[in-house]
């Protein structure tokens, strides 16, 4: 039998995205289908953090923590554009592990990954350090290390992008309905815009993240074992600190909070660790989660926010595997591939678990079981040495990217130039070609934002409505007036 696809893969967040772009460019065929819009459920609600994983040290998890430095070595090179070093302060409080045993931690994560490029960890003291000066009373000595941070949404765009520049067909908006065994492969089921139609795929990757256990349902598989529902909320306030370094904190029960700068003017605090068995798709910071948040900040800055001080918020739901009974926080960030063997039924991956930072580890080694037992020789990995779109340049010429923006396009102003250089790279060029004045961009919705932009976003990288363009392709909706956004919504409806 002749299938319509080598690999379907369901979910559009960052696993099903990278394991999408890693087949297509192996010269498998490829389609993703996301029911929603691309990065619209746990793939653009993390921390943005691309990091090892320190606080998993404690649970021994070195193997984890050591593929995640190594991979953030790796994204800090294909991807400089949109991934960042970042400083991260760790002040020492009463309640934490002694001193010496957090130094040793930190040097531990400093050489666990091998060869890094960013800077070591230092120690700090805190009265006479300006990153002691927002922070309450108390810590006197601090920790400096290094991990990255990361515009989590784009990031799984521009893989949707490279995955479709190498054959993959993606689309959104479609939901799988049925999952049926038909000669060695799979009969699927996919419904859009009110229509249902069928097409068939040799293999099936299940990447839908918290939804996992409900296609596993439709192929009687069975694979979600064990799989429990974690959410975990951020809320974004004006900036609470000076400096583009971050800061983590242990609270007393355990868990780390970060406070992270965020689009310049912003500071992103969380996360909580909330178990659900609600729809994933109805996540959304609850009062309990405020009220958590809100006392962390109390506690350890020297300022107080109430809920009114909250400019945004975002949830999303983490599918955790392990022993159930076991603190969400405690449970691992690890992840499982699991595919039935040969002979019992046609080849289906699930993809149990994971973390943004391993992502495209995690893609290459899926990818591999597919393509051994799909028997399909030429699938050499090649990820790990190929930039993303608009990452074609040098991880320190980032400066330069944007002076070049700036040089070509005059009427950008310093901090948009900037903003278009870490959103689309070198792809810029293309976006922007054969514009030689203001005018040429068409309406101006708003902070730098012009109808070329947003044509860009619908034409090229499956944006819908406005929340696509202003909370995930962009961040925008932090700077956008009401009466802005319904302009723009006007203007999607009437284009």
């Amino acid at each position: 039998m002749k299938f319509d696809y080598d690999l379907l893969v369901i979910g559009g967040g960052i696993n099903g995205s990278g394991i999408a772009r890693d087949a297509a460019g192996r010269g498998l065929s490829v389609c993703l289908v996301e029911q929603a819009d691309l990065a619209s459920g746990t793939s653009s609600a993390s921390s943005k953090m691309i990091h090892g994983g320190l606080r998993y040290l404690e649970y021994y998890e070195f193997a984890l923590v050591r593929q995640a430095l190594r991979e953030r070595e790796t994204l800090l090179r294909i991807a400089p554009h949109l991934i960042s070093p970042l400083r991260i302060v760790l002040p020492v409080l009463p309640d934490m592990r002694p001193k010496w045993m957090i130094r040793i931690g930190l040097w531990i994560y400093d050489h666990l990954g091998g060869k890094i490029s960013l800077p070591a960890t230092s120690a700090i003291k805190l009265e006479h350090s300006e990153y002691g000066l927002p922070l309450a009373p108390g810590p006197t000595q601090a920790f400096a290390y290094s991990d990255g941070w990361v515009d989590d949404a784009r990031l799984v765009i521009l893989n949707a992008l490279d995955a479709k520049r190498h054959g993959a067909s993606i689309q959104t908006q479609t939901r799988v309905n049925g999952l049926k065994q038909k000669d060695d492969g799979w009969q699927i089921s996919l419904q859009s815009a009110g229509v249902t139609r069928q097409c068939t795929a040799r293999c099936v990757v299940n990447a839908a993240g918290p939804w996992a256990d409900m296609v596993d349902e439709m192929a009687n598989t069975y694979h979600a074992r064990h799989m429990l529902k974690v959410q975990g909320s951020h809320i974004v306030l004006r900036k609470l600190y000076e400096g583009d370094h971050a800061y983590l904190f242990q609270h007393p029960d355990g868990r780390v909070l970060f406070a992270i700068p965020f689009q310049d003017d912003f500071t992103l605090f969380g996360t909580t660790d909330t178990p659900i068995s609600s729809d994933p798709g109805k996540a959304h910071l609850t009062e309990q989660e405020t009220e958590y948040l809100l006392k962390g900040i109390e506690r350890f800055f020297a300022i107080k926010r109430t809920e009114n001080d909250i400019v945004w918020s975002f949830s999303g739901v983490r599918a955790l595997f392990g022993n159930p009974k076991k603190k969400a926080s405690a449970l691992s960030r690890d992840y499982e591939l699991v595919m039935d063997p040969p002979g019992e039924t046609p080849p289906l991956l699930s993809v149990l678990g994971g973390k943004i930072t391993t992502y495209r580890s995690l893609s290459e080694k899926a990818v591999n079981m597919v393509c051994s037992r799909l028997s399909t020789t030429s699938c050499e990995p090649w990820t790990a040495k190929s930039a993303l779109p608009g990452g074609d340049f040098g991880a320190k010429d980032f400066d330069l990217l944007v002076g070049k923006i700036l040089a070509d396009w005059p009427f950008f102003e310093q901090n948009n130039a900037t903003r278009l250089a870490h959103a689309y790279g070198t792809m810029c060029f293309q976006i922007f070609e054969n514009i030689s004045c203001e005018e040429q961009l068409g309406i101006h919705f708003g902070s730098g934002f012009y109808e070329r932009e947003a044509e860009y976003l619908i034409k090229n990288e499956w944006a819908v409505t406005v929340d696509d363009i202003l909370w995930r392709r962009t961040k925008m909706g932090l700077r956008f007036s009401q009466e802005q956004v319904e302009t723009l919504k006007e203007w999607i409806e009437n284009r």
